[in-house]
């Protein structure tokens, strides 16, 4: 997996692609261009961090409509709209759904670099929080399912004695259970425990 990020640039006016291509790659951006959204939605999703810079008006599939089929595939590519006029209730519209930034045509250089480096990092820290997330769970399965009901206890905010008594277990027995849970999550406190809890969305137990 490549670490270098990858702005995907999607226009249909050929002179446009090429003058932003040139001013991405003279950045040291990597550029992948694209004239129309059929060839966007044909390419495979990027395995490393990347961002897409669209054209609201084109043929066939506006800009708006490549967006709402990127959002349906699952493919969370940060956005930067381009478009040709000051169009309010259109960069509303993206916006609300995701978009990083609206800029109009002509747009100027240095607040489209602006833009685009601002949706890599948020993207970044996207994909790196998901990640965080898929860890979780995968450490989550390791548990056993004692452990998942001390941890649901826990969770609720019950000392060790008042866990002991819902199990019909002793307390020592407890505090080993709970003492293994944490080192299989990873986690120090029951505050990261509540933390991670509520990122898993795991209820606490009655």
């Amino acid at each position: 997996m490549s670490d270098e990020p990858v702005v995907y640039l999607l226009d249909d006016e050929p002179e446009m692609r090429k003058a932003l291509t040139r001013l991405l790659r003279a950045q040291g951006l990597a550029v992948q261009s694209f004239a129309s959204a059929r060839e966007l939605l044909a390419q495979a999703p990027p395995k490393g961090p990347a961002c897409l810079v669209l054209d609201v008006a084109m043929p066939e599939m506006d800009g708006l409509q490549v967006q709402e089929r990127l959002r349906e595939r699952g493919v969370d590519l940060p956005i930067v709209f381009l478009s040709g006029r000051g169009d309010i209730p259109m960069s509303v519209r993206a916006l609300k759904a995701g978009a990083e930034d609206f800029l109009t045509k002509p747009v100027d250089g240095a607040d489209l670099l602006r833009a685009i480096r601002a949706a890599l990092q948020r993207g970044a820290d996207r994909r790196a929080k998901s990640d965080d997330l898929a860890d979780l769970r995968k450490r989550l399965a390791l548990l056993t399912p004692r452990e998942r009901e001390v941890l649901g206890h826990v969770i609720a905010g019950k000392l060790n004695k008042q866990i002991a008594a819902a199990l019909g277990t002793g307390e020592q027995n407890v505090k080993v259970h709970r003492g293994r849970l944490m080192r299989k999550l990873g986690l120090k406190s029951v505050a990261d425990l509540v933390r991670a809890a509520e990122r898993l969305g795991l209820p606490p137990e009655g």
